[in-house]
């Protein structure tokens, strides 16, 4: 069993920046991430709202700044995926796909994950012409016809993205105007390439090996009809990922993580930072703040207690 001071799960812009701060206050920190750093962010094309970067910066690029710097104050990342958690006579046990943890305090920032239509089709034609990131597939869709689904921030970002490779982009949104920053609506609404259809839903993904249509039905008409495409990119929201959390922590009925002041969970020595958590802002710069927040209440704690 490995013994550290702080085990943070998740590697994206609120763990790397928990993980920043506990290993500068020479905590001897733990950091699982299963997948890619930067979480979410590092399949996000350009960053723009994050402070320092007028010119804006790439979001694999940030993603990989957030890691070395924390590395280089001693964290030691480790790509692994935490399987469960349980609370010891002092500290915690943390096991993960291949071994065993303890740690005085806990700091939780697994995030979310992209969030499925439902729709008959889609799970059968993923990574067939369904995709839930442009910045990753859009390079397939050259000179190709796509629809993109949702009416937020990331619809529109992932839309404009694809505009460098497709010919044309739909915008499919199931209400009557978007939720989306003015910003952004304004540079989808004003770009050649992009169209809308407004109060519509997708019913059904159609195609044998790969996407040819979609199924689509406007809600205040009911009317039905496929609807031709290459490709469908679903940006309708996320689930967190805590699905190993269940009996652990608090949670809401969807599974986000519930916190007091100081982002602290139900359990004393365990907090929760960023997308995992409720009422957390979606936002890279909300979830580094938090992550800031939740190392130091951390630190705090393990004076008091350790």
């Amino acid at each position: 069993m490995t013994k550290t001071d702080v085990l943070i799960i998740g590697g994206g812009g609120s763990g790397l920046t928990a993980a920043l701060y506990t290993s500068r206050a020479n905590l001897q920190t733990v950091l699982f991430e299963k997948l890619t750093p930067g979480g979410q962010i590092a399949l996000t094309d350009i960053v723009e709202n994050y402070p320092g970067f007028p010119e804006g910066i790439t979001g694999p690029e940030i993603s990989m700044k957030m890691e070395e710097q924390a590395k280089k104050y001693g964290t030691q990342v480790v790509y692994e995926e935490v399987k469960s958690l349980s609370r010891l006579d002092k500290g915690f046990s943390v096991k993960t796909s291949s071994g065993e943890y303890q740690t005085g305090a806990i700091i939780l920032a697994t995030g979310a994950s992209f969030r499925m239509l439902g729709a008959p089709g889609e799970r059968e034609l993923t990574g067939k012409g369904v995709s839930y990131c442009a910045t990753c597939d859009g390079a397939f869709f050259k000179g190709k016809e796509v629809v993109v689904v949702g009416g937020g921030d990331s619809a529109l970002q992932e839309g404009l993205f694809l505009t460098r490779f497709a010919t044309k982009v739909t915008i499919i949104h199931r209400r009557d105007k978007l939720r989306a920053s003015p910003i952004l609506q304004d540079r989808a609404k004003s770009h050649e390439k992009i169209s809308f259809l407004w109060d519509t839903v997708v019913e059904k993904v159609n195609g044998e090996k790969k996407v040819e249509s979609v199924t689509i039905k406007n809600l205040k008409t009911n009317a039905s009809e496929d609807f031709k495409t290459d490709g469908i990119f679903i940006f309708v929201g996320h689930d967190p990922n805590t699905s190993f959390l269940k009996g652990f922590v608090d949670m809401d009925d969807k599974g986000y993580v519930l916190t007091s002041e100081g982002l602290k969970t139900s359990v004393p020595g365990v907090f929760a930072a960023g997308e995992v958590r409720l009422g957390a802002v979606k936002q890279l710069v909300a979830a580094a703040g938090e992550g800031c927040e939740a190392a130091l209440q951390a630190q705090a704690f393990l004076e008091d207690h350790v």
